[in-house]
């Protein structure tokens, strides 16, 4: 167990962050299944905007790679693209 006052605080900070972190980065990974399960463009183009935008935030906040975010955000793009 921590002795520090800073050390404690820095523990309660971390564990806030954690739940915070996770809850964005599974939000984004349902949004991108429900991205996945649309038939029609039309459908899938105000979603695929939506979910970039999480894209984008989780790779900056250094909850994902960046890379990650910019292969995510390319195959989800080539997969609306290919939708009629």
């Amino acid at each position: 167990m921590a002795n520090h006052k800073s050390s404690l605080k820095r523990i309660r900070s971390n564990a806030a962050k954690r739940l915070r972190n996770r809850y964005q980065a599974k939000t984004t990974r349902n949004a991108i299944k429900k991205l996945r399960g649309t038939t029609t463009k039309a459908d899938a183009t105000p979603l695929l905007s939506k979910v970039i935008s999480m894209l984008d935030r989780l790779a900056k906040k250094n909850v994902i790679h960046k890379n990650k975010a910019s292969n995510n955000k390319s195959k989800l793009t080539k997969f609306v693209n290919g939708l009629s």
